[in-house]
C-alpha cells in the first residue's frame, strides 16, 4: 500500500536551503521514493499555505519510514530545519482499493 509524506514549512534562509532538496531527493529515489509535488505557490482554501508544500511517494509506510530513519537523512534533515521554520511532515497511507 503506498505511503505519502505531506510536507509544509517555510523557508526563512533560501541560500541555505538549496543544499537540502538535491541530497533529499537522492536518498528518497534509493528507497523507491518519488516527489510528486514541490509547490511554493501553493493556494489555500483552508487555513494558511506554507511557502514550501510537498508530497513525497513511496511502496509503502515501510520505505518512508525506513528513508526517514537513516542515518545519512539526519545530516540532511539538519540542513532542512536549519533553514526553515514551522515545519510539519506527516506520513499518510493510502487507502486500500476494493
Amino acid at each position: 500500500m503506498n505511503a505519502y509524506y505531506i510536507i509544509s514549512y517555510d523557508i526563512d534562509d533560501m541560500d541555505a536551503f538549496q543544499q537540502y532538496p538535491p541530497k533529499a531527493s537522492a536518498l528518497i529515489h534509493e528507497y523507491g521514493g518519488e516527489v510528486l509535488v514541490s509547490d511554493m505557490e501553493a493556494i489555500a482554501v483552508e487555513g494558511r499555505a506554507r511557502q514550501m508544500n510537498a508530497i513525497v511517494a513511496f511502496p509503502d509506510q515501510e520505505a518512508a519510514l525506513a528513508c526517514y530513519r537513516d542515518p545519512r537523512y539526519e545530516e540532511v534533515k539538519q540542513l532542512r530545519l536549519n533553514s526553515t521554520s514551522n515545519g510539519r511532515m506527516i506520513l499518510a497511507r493510502a487507502k486500500e482499493s476494493k
